[in-house]
């Protein structure tokens, strides 16, 4: 084990141990959250230990949390009694005998098993002048000393708890071969369409690698074509207590190309959506991350489909716009455009080994 990840309680009675704060989610299963708490039952006065894994949607800043108002919500949570033990002697994952090795006979290990309909750790980026934790989908990993599990007339003061925020992530799957799209577009005073077809080389692409966009024009209509406009949009679905969906352009290009009346026209373009373009952009879509590490865009969201998801669901497109005009002040009333849109995965690759 290379790293260990530990969370001591203010009193010094229970101490939190993680081998890992990333956990995958494979669409069909989702890793197993493994650790151990060390528990120094001289302290506890007869009171128990408990942890939790909870999912919740956060959007305000605990320290905001003055007039009793909740500004998060549980999307799922499960607790488990782990001092006393309650179940007899389970059967220990190779993670928790390493740990124990570390913690010795002061150990009490748990897991939990996640659903798999539980959304990724994403959150939403602050404006500039934002202050406080970022809205968003956060997993945390809690002990603490009581005498039950969830008895809100219970007051369970901060030096009796510990606790560690974890991630669920998803990584690409098997790479495949990318969409094609195909449209017709009849424009007033022509006899004739346009034909436009826009296609991607993959259908997968990872953070920070160009995405490349194969456009093909059969332009059989009487207007000249003088501009491509390609753009990547971010569309996430918030699904909480409703479902809003916030569309967002993360990267934007329009490349001069004339395309005269009763020709064709066939050329690949690259385009790279990346974080470091949108920084100053509130509500972007991003993936969770631990303290002030990098990120990235938020990757897509993968589900089996069948199972409705709360939190932030994560999509994009790729929108191929063709027009007539380059600008000025008519463009509106005399331009005729056609536009394409193809469905986009962005994700991070799966780490060898």
């Amino acid at each position: 084990m290379s790293k260990v990840f530990k969370k001591t309680s203010g009193n010094g009675n229970i101490a939190l141990y993680l081998g890992r704060r990333d956990f995958v989610d494979n669409v069909d299963s989702v890793d197993l959250v493994d650790g151990v708490v060390k528990v120094d039952p001289s302290g506890l006065n007869g009171r128990k230990v408990f942890v939790y894994l909870a999912c919740a949607f956060r959007y305000g800043s605990e320290d905001l949390d003055v007039i009793g108002l909740s500004f998060r919500r549980d999307i799922w949570i499960k607790h488990i009694q782990i001092y006393p033990a309650t179940n007899g002697s389970q059967t220990k994952t190779p993670m928790q005998e390493s740990l124990l090795k570390k913690v010795g006979e002061q150990g009490c290990p748990f897991s939990f098993q996640m659903p798999t309909n539980l959304p990724c750790s994403v959150s939403l980026q602050p404006g500039p002048n934002d202050r406080g934790k970022a809205c968003g989908v956060d997993f945390e990993v809690k002990a603490f000393i009581a005498n039950e599990p969830h008895n809100p007339d219970e007051v369970i003061h901060k030096k009796d708890t510990c606790r560690l925020i974890i991630r669920k992530i998803q990584f690409a799957p098997a790479n495949k071969a990318g969409p094609k799209i195909e449209i017709s577009k009849q424009f007033i005073m022509s006899d004739k369409p346009i034909h436009v077809e826009a296609s991607l080389e993959k259908e997968i692409y990872y953070h920070g690698d160009p995405v490349t966009v194969n456009v093909k024009v059969n332009n059989e209509s009487t207007k000249t074509m003088k501009k491509i406009k390609i753009s990547v949009v971010q569309l996430a679905n918030v699904v909480l207590y409703s479902s809003d969906t916030y569309t967002k352009d993360v990267c934007v290009q329009e490349f001069e190309e004339t395309i005269g009346a009763n020709s064709t026209f066939e050329k690949p373009f690259q385009i790279t959506p990346l974080l470091a373009s949108n920084k100053e952009k509130r509500g972007i879509a991003i993936d969770g991350r631990l303290k002030d590490e990098d990120t990235n865009l938020a990757s897509t969201t993968l589900s089996q489909g069948d199972k409705e998801m709360l939190g932030i669901i994560v999509s994009y497109k790729v929108k191929v716009n063709i027009s007539t005009s380059s600008g000025g002040l008519l463009s509106g009333l005399t331009g005729s455009d056609a536009a394409v849109e193809l469905p986009l995965t962005l994700m991070s690759p799966k780490p060898a080994g």
